[in-house]
């Protein structure tokens, strides 16, 4: 629990009748009145969390601690929720808020200043390397030596049995990442360095693309297949030619059509990865969160979004 958290709630909510009724039906093996005692306890908002810890700690059985843990998740759910929301809604949507918002659904209590801490030691040592005379091609070999070389990140190929490999606290924690969450790094990075990096939607791949400058992002009036310099693949930063990508669509016997080489917007790119993270939660036991997560994803509507 955060110092925050505990600054919010300094100690119990006081347990009323109701509530202490309440936890007493968090037993009951009727399914219909337990849905009502949860919906009523959701009701009070997170601020009945303590009390539910303290009612978890004192029980000593496993599945009412279970349908305790369920109760919690649901009220940070909510409050995520809400959160998402708004953040969509944003006139610009902070790519590292995103990703945040994706962690603290398996870690509610995240606290974000180690990240934001980590980024800005990140963004530090490769600002200090950049300058203004140096070509495109220079400025991603700085960012790339800085990440893969010197901060020593590594890609991993996407494993939907290992979920903190989607989640930035833990891949920044243990250095390792799948595509997604090394090229979400990647493009927090830069975009912070002010260089024109921006995911592409290639099939099948998540892979970054370095527009040429004159590129109106906000208009995408020319065909962004020509106003890309090269392509980076995230996993290890190897910098990609036109005619590498050209031989990869022969090779998936796909026409390369300009809508590939668009940019995508930070919205599309925290609901890509929500979807992917969902799919780490595709078992009876926690297919809840699979639904959640989707649920999450698709308040991210990009029909309202410029950039889509």
């Amino acid at each position: 629990m955060t110092l925050s958290y505990i600054q919010e709630h300094p100690r119990t909510m006081e347990e009323n009748k109701e509530i202490s009724a309440l936890f007493h039906l968090i037993d009951d093996p009727d399914e219909e009145v337990f849905n009502v005692v949860s919906t009523r306890i959701i009701d009070f908002g997170k601020g009945i969390i303590p009390n539910l810890e303290h009612l978890w700690e004192n029980t000593v059985s496993e599945d009412i601690q279970e349908r305790i843990e369920l109760l919690i998740h649901r009220l940070h759910y909510r409050d995520l929720t809400e959160e998402t929301l708004q953040w969509s809604k944003n006139l610009h949507q902070d790519l590292l808020t995103g990703a945040l918002l994706v962690a603290r659904f398996q870690y509610p209590d995240l606290t974000t200043s180690a990240v934001y801490q980590e980024i800005e030691k990140l963004r530090r040592n490769i600002w200090l390397e950049l300058n203004n005379y140096l070509t495109p091609l220079e400025q991603v070999n700085v960012l790339t030596s800085i990440l893969y070389n010197y901060y020593n990140l590594r890609g991993t190929e996407i494993a939907y049995q290992n979920p903190e490999e989607f989640l930035i606290n833990k891949q920044l924690e243990s250095k390792r990442g799948n595509a997604i969450a090394n090229g979400v790094l990647y493009l927090i990075v830069a975009e912070l360095l002010d260089v024109p990096i921006r995911a592409i939607n290639i099939p099948r791949q998540f892979v970054l693309g370095y527009f040429k400058p004159e590129y109106d992002f906000e208009r995408h009036t020319e065909n962004p297949l020509y106003k890309t310099e090269f392509f980076i693949d995230p996993m290890s930063g190897q910098v990609f030619t036109h005619k590498d990508v050209d031989n990869y669509f022969k090779r998936i016997n796909v026409p390369p059509v300009a809508s590939y080489f668009k940019p995508q917007s930070n919205k599309a790119i925290i609901r890509q990865l929500m979807e992917e993270f969902s799919k780490c939660f595709d078992n009876d036991k926690q297919r809840y969160k699979q639904q959640e997560l989707l649920a999450l994803a698709n308040l991210l509507d990009l029909q309202n979004d410029p950039e889509e």
